[in-house]
């Protein structure tokens, strides 16, 4: 009797772990065909309609609908919204890689492009300032919480390890800006990409790589890049 009672215990374990493992699968399937529609088509799509659509109403819409995921998930740990430890060592360190780029980023301009140097800033000074006002709010913050705090989060099951989400969070942040239909965009993103996420990961705070991206993006409309990410 007691051989029979073991033996049904092991078959109703196999046949429990069989249906979670089904269930786990059929998790993967829904959220591999989820991340390519929202990562891809949509950016896809924004791309080829023939008028325009507004950009920041879409992000804004998206990051409500992704901060909402976020927070009825009792599995996402809230404290990766607070500002990283050791605060100001880290901000030492966004501002001098902020001066890196913004040398590099002269460098290249000046090679390829040099009546733009400045040319925003100079010429639209009042319009320069909202967007450095803004954009850390209206862009950067949100992107961050979308292409970090949600997509890390999201489809761990999907890229298992540091290294593979970066790779995808990278692929997908980069691709996104196909919107602005010149490649200058999501090649300059890839670099940023791989330094947002590798903030993300290693301070685990959202404010954290949202500061690096609003630092770098500022930098960007400075030095007379911005009009590959503006198209009005």
């Amino acid at each position: 009797m007691g051989g029979d009672n073991r033996r049904a215990e092991t078959a109703n374990d196999e046949e429990r772990n069989l249906i979670n493992m089904e269930h786990s699968d059929r998790r993967r399937r829904s959220l591999l065909i989820e991340f390519l529609l929202i990562f891809f088509l949509l950016p896809s799509a924004l791309l080829v309609i023939p008028f325009k659509i507004p950009k920041i109403p879409i992000l804004l819409t998206a990051t409500i609908i992704c901060a909402w995921l976020l927070w009825r998930d009792p599995l996402f740990d809230p404290s990766q919204f607070r500002l990283p430890e050791n605060f100001t060592p880290f901000l030492k360190r966004v501002v001098i890689k902020a001066v890196i780029v913004a040398i590099l980023l002269i460098m290249g301009l000046l090679t390829v492009a040099p009546e733009r140097i400045f040319n925003f800033p100079l010429s639209k000074t009042d319009r320069w300032l909202l967007v450095m006002i803004l954009y850390p709010f209206l862009s950067a913050l949100p992107q961050e919480l979308i292409y970090r705090a949600f997509f890390f989060h999201r489809y761990q099951s999907l890229f298992p390890g540091e290294g593979q989400m970066a790779l995808a969070s990278v692929t997908a942040f980069s691709f996104m800006h196909i919107i602005f239909g010149n490649a200058i965009a999501p090649l300059l993103t890839i670099p940023g990409g791989y330094l947002f996420c590798r903030t993300y990961a290693r301070t685990g705070s959202l404010p954290a790589a949202a500061i690096e991206h609003a630092a770098y993006g500022n930098i960007v409309f400075t030095v007379g890049l911005g009009i590959y990410f503006y198209n009005g």
